[in-house]
């Protein structure tokens, strides 16, 4: 029964060798230089964005609040992507409505539901490849390093101030690894999936930052 366990924690996948997986399936398609016929697939960003809350909360509470705005902002793009499925299915063809609406800067706006999941899976991104390459490094220098990068340049005093008190939560670095890796795996191993994870993501992030640009919410900023 012991050994049939082990077996079975053995080949469980974990959440980046299932993010790896999902985004091996992703495939944007751009003619030419036309931006408004780019077609950016909806579903497996938010598929990816649930796979990042499971990460984030092996952070511990720090990121409870970074957590909660992912969940709101996939449910929000969830809900318009059901009122028609074929159409927004294709995350350019929100940015276009919402522009076309002059809703796009609006709080709750799906413009800003992208923007805010993109800003937060180029923080996710950072943080695995600074922990993976600086393994010296603290915890909490490396989370704070990610965020000044990513999201800090996006936020108001009140995001701000939260953060700095909830960075003082955050495990330590083997804790961390520990938590992201399968029991049995080297840390070798679990770097590679980190440098898999990032060839794949890096190009994504660069076409979504650039639609974002063109629909000119790409400077968007919190309370």
């Amino acid at each position: 029964m012991k050994r049939k366990r082990y077996e079975m924690e053995k080949t469980k996948k974990t959440e980046l060798q299932t993010a790896i997986e999902e985004l091996s399936l992703f495939i944007t398609t751009k003619p030419g230089d036309n931006t408004e016929a780019t077609h950016i697939p909806l579903r497996p960003l938010l598929s990816f964005c649930n796979l990042i809350i499971q990460v984030l909360d092996k952070i511990g509470p720090t990121m409870a609040v970074l957590r909660q705005d992912i969940d709101q902002n996939i449910q929000r793009l969830e809900k318009v992507c059901e009122t028609d499925s074929c159409v927004y299915s294709n995350l350019v063809e929100i940015l276009k409505k919402e522009k076309e609406e002059g809703t796009s800067k609006m709080v709750a706006s799906c413009s800003r539901a992208i923007f805010w999941l993109t800003r937060t899976m180029d923080f996710t991104a950072g943080l695995l490849r600074s922990l993976s390459k600086e393994t010296s490094s603290r915890m909490e220098e490396v989370v704070e390093e990610c965020y000044m990068t990513t999201l800090k340049p996006h936020h108001g005093w009140i995001a701000s101030a939260a953060f700095k008190v909830c960075l003082k939560l955050v495990p330590d670095n083997k804790t961390f690894m520990d938590a992201i890796g399968a029991r049995d795996e080297s840390n070798d191993t679990l770097k590679e999936d980190i440098d898999t994870l990032s060839s794949l993501l890096t190009p994504i992030l660069k076409e979504i930052y650039f639609v974002l640009d063109r629909y000119g919410v790409n400077r968007l900023r919190s309370m």
